[in-house]
């Protein structure tokens, strides 16, 4: 047996084995490969990183049979996928006939070979020897049961020699749906999602931006253009926070919530960085956000708060209807006050948040951090009630 905590699985030596490991790895397929007696051969770190619950590579028994102690055990510590004895159960029920068909010794040895929670099960299969099976999977995720289609595919080199089978999963969703899904977002970003999954500790800057004067222009437009509206603001929005390489956070009405972790930027300084950056960039797709919306360029106004969280909790959150990523912490609430206050289009960043950038940093945006003026957030002309009560301290600066 050879267990491969966090390593990649090696490919397999049988080269049609090894040939069909490095199409599913290549093509990002939930996937895994038994040899011809049923042990494991190789299973694609895509397919171990979802039953790991994306915070890490789940442990494989590779060698060990499919459905084997070794193996059984080994998927009861997963923190996904079918991590469960029913659920074992029920992958054995769905591919016992393959399984059985493969065992030389028949049911005797099959009995003797699979953990035994499963034994009761080999008396009513039936053997099967076809090319290929469909079958239904089940797995857990988050607590809550989910189910994919699996294709068992029967892999033959040229001499007609078996060399084992592939297993290849997808979501239970028609491709129609995946497909939009895939289609509308960006992978870049799905990927960046990931890397949260696991809520934590990430110092991170954190961008709020807001429609100025929203109420007149909805009471103005109607119900449909005002909508039109609002889907591309948000969409030139996720467009400069991913371009950017921020984290997309939550719409919420006319609003815009970003955060740039500098574990993902490489620094403190560059997560800092990529927040203006965005910010200058969204204020710049605004002209083209009122042309597509018939509207005159001082229509379309938004405010910028910037800020710096230094002990964010920042994680993902997955729900039955939707997937986003959240952070808590002061520094959150204290953004949406200093954006409350950039009245007029003004994008007002903090001294905490400025004071990150290293001089190339701030000098490839024509600033210069370490000189310059700031304002207490209390002191503004523009500060709202709200800011002189909670954070009338902060220090901040246009950019």
């Amino acid at each position: 047996m050879s267990t491969v905590g966090q390593n990649t699985s090696p490919l397999p030596i049988d080269p049609i084995l090894r040939s069909m490991a490095i199409a599913m790895r290549d093509g990002g397929h939930w996937g895994e490969i038994v040899d011809d007696r049923w042990r494991w051969a190789y299973v694609t770190d895509d397919l171990r990183r979802s039953y790991g619950g994306l915070v890490g590579l789940a442990d494989v028994a590779l060698g060990e049979h499919y459905v084997g102690r070794a193996a059984v055990d080994a998927r009861l510590g997963w923190r996904a996928g079918p991590n469960t004895l029913e659920l074992a159960r029920q992958t054995m029920s769905a591919l016992g006939g393959l399984i059985l068909a493969d065992t030389e010794g028949g049911r005797d040895e099959l009995r003797e070979t699979v953990h035994p929670h499963l034994r009761d099960i080999v008396g009513h299969l039936s053997p099967q020897r076809v090319p290929a099976l469909s079958f239904e999977w089940r797995g857990m995720h988050s607590g809550h049961e989910f189910s994919a289609n699996g294709t068992a595919t029967r892999l033959h080199d040229d001499a007609g020699r078996f060399a084992g089978t592939a297993l290849i999963f997808k979501p239970a969703a028609s491709m129609t749906v995946l497909g939009a899904i895939a289609g509308a977002g960006d992978l870049v970003h799905f990927e960046r999602m990931q890397s949260v999954a696991q809520p934590a500790r990430r110092p991170a800057a954190i961008l709020f931006a807001d429609l100025e004067a929203s109420s007149p222009l909805a009471r103005r437009l109607s119900t449909a253009s005002y909508f039109a509206l609002g889907r591309r603001l948000v969409r030139a929005a996720d467009r400069c926070v991913i371009d950017a390489g921020g984290l997309v956070g939550r719409h919420a009405g006319d609003g815009v919530v970003a955060f740039f972790l500098a574990e993902n930027a490489g620094s403190e300084s560059a997560a800092a960085r990529a927040c203006i950056s965005a910010a200058r960039a969204l204020r710049a797709a605004l002209s083209e956000v009122a042309e597509r919306s018939n509207l005159a360029p001082e229509e379309i106004v938004l405010r910028f708060g910037l800020h710096w969280g230094s002990r964010l909790y920042v994680g993902q959150i997955t729900t039955a209807g939707r997937s986003e990523v959240n952070a808590l912490g002061d520094e959150v609430n204290e953004t949406a006050r200093i954006e409350a206050c950039a009245t007029g289009g003004r994008a007002l960043a903090s001294k905490d948040l400025m004071e990150r950038l290293e001089s190339h940093d701030a000098a490839d945006l024509d600033l210069n951090a370490d000189y310059g003026t700031y304002t207490l957030l209390g002191d503004l002309s523009t500060a709202t009630e709200k800011a002189r009560r909670d954070a009338p301290s902060i220090a901040v600066r246009d950019i």
